[in-house]
């Protein structure tokens, strides 16, 4: 296993680059609403009017992976056309019309006469981003980060290199012309220095891993700042006894087929052994139309499946047109398939019965649990985030598609007029706790 004594030491010219970003961070706190929304709307505009390099800047690079060998869902991930660069631009817009995530006053109270507590959100300060084959993430990290006070530095994939620096180069250029200043945005262009940035604890606060769980994992151990990510993709449907075929074949279709290379497209599909006959009868042929390769029990080959799964199949996650089919014999044996090779992602549940639905819902430990619904809903432009800056799996919050709220703290605030602890503590005085409005 890697050790954080294999990482390299930061070079000066990296640490006085993170010292320019926590500088700009700590101006970018300070700015009011409106300042940020209107540098969110100048990104935006720099971005659309750079359009054109930015999109023949990925085609090179899509060239060099293609010609590389890369394999397709990466390549899947590194695109970017002008739709996909028109609907990021649409999330950098719809973040500007976010709520404003600082200066909420979560709780306030009189402690005694005269002295007063508040908590109140604050920035992180600087986010570290690390991820791979994602151009997107320039963007969606970028107008989160702004929006939120916080500085940020990027490190892409070598794959995206020339697409990412476009991208940056827009971002850059659209801040200019606004109260914030653009070196609260910076990329890093060299492994060496994503290596270097794990060290960078006292002027990093938060590092979030987008890209395949070795890179998560890697990051896990080999740094000393928080991070925020998932390291598997590995989500699950599964048809009760009490589902709508139908509905479940559309559910499944989606959810493995319109983005396979997404981590929260489906991996495995759990059937009640009550209806994998039906099912499978109709859902082979669709299957097969949509080019997926299906592998499954002995059960699910015995009704026409093709491939055989083995063990390491129900833990892996593809992020390509594979899928792995199990039977179950009953609810519960869905669930403790779930609990045992799930990755605490996304899960979905197909039923008629309500009941059941919210047993699913409620006993299925994942960051996201649906019912009657695609597991591709699990994206933070969907929740209505505008964007996100990862998806976490963790217990602790935030979990899930993480938007301005998982980029924000808060800070205690306290307002007196010479109240000393002695007083309270020799008891000539008393704390009144009484809550105030917020």
């Amino acid at each position: 296993m890697n050790t954080i004594s294999e990482v390299p030491q930061p070079t000066s010219e990296l640490i006085e680059l993170a010292k320019e970003v926590r500088s700009a961070s700590v101006h970018l706190g300070q700015t009011e609403d409106e300042q940020r929304c209107k540098a969110l709307l100048s990104m935006a505009a720099a971005l659309e009017a750079r359009s054109d390099q930015i999109v023949k800047a990925n085609q090179k690079d899509l060239a060099i992976a293609e010609k590389a060998g890369m394999a397709s869902a990466l390549i899947s991930r590194l695109r970017m056309d002008r739709s996909k660069l028109l609907s990021a631009i649409e999330g950098v817009e719809q973040v500007s019309q976010l709520s404003d995530p600082l200066g909420l006053r979560q709780l306030h109270r009189e402690l005694d006469q005269g002295l007063e507590l508040e908590r109140v959100t604050v920035p992180l300060g600087v986010i570290g981003v690390i991820f791979e084959a994602r151009p997107d993430a320039v963007i969606q990290i970028a107008s989160l980060a702004i929006r939120s006070g916080n500085g940020a530095i990027l490190k892409g994939g070598r794959e995206a290199e020339q697409t990412n620096k476009a991208i940056m180069f827009a971002l850059q250029e659209g801040l200019e012309s606004t109260d914030v200043s653009n070196k609260a945005l910076a990329l890093l262009t060299t492994r060496e220095e994503s290596l270097a940035l794990l060290r960078l604890d006292g002027l990093v606060d938060l590092i979030i891993p987008r890209g395949s769980n070795e890179l998560v994992r890697f990051i896990r151990d080999n740094t000393r700042i928080p991070v925020l990510g998932h390291a598997d993709g590995v989500c699950h449907l599964y048809i009760d006894e009490a589902a709508d075929l139908q509905k479940a074949l559309r559910i499944a279709l989606d959810s493995k087929t319109q983005y396979p290379a997404a981590c929260n497209a489906i991996e495995t599909l759990l059937i009640h052994e009550r209806v994998v006959r039906d099912f499978l009868a109709i859902a082979i042929p669709a299957f097969t139309k949509a080019n997926v390769h299906l592998l499954g029990d002995s059960t699910c080959v015995e009704l026409g499946v093709e491939g055989i799964a083995d063990d390491k199949d129900w833990a892996r996650e593809y992020l390509d047109l594979i899928l792995s089919i199990k039977v179950v014999s009953n609810f519960d044996g869905a669930l403790e398939h779930i609990r045992k090779y799930g990755s605490r992602h996304t899960e979905a549940i197909v039923t008629e019965d309500k009941q059941i639905a919210e047993r699913f819902l409620h006993a299925v430990d994942s960051s996201g649990v649906y019912h009657n619904c695609s597991t591709r809903f699990a994206d933070g432009f969907r929740y209505g985030f505008g964007a996100e800056v990862g998806i976490s799996t963790q217990t602790l919050p935030p979990r899930g598609p993480v938007g301005l709220e998982g980029l924000v703290t808060y800070r205690y605030f306290l307002r007196g007029d010479g109240h000393l602890t002695d007083e309270y503590a020799k008891g000539y005085r008393k704390f009144t706790h009484r809550s105030l409005p917020l």
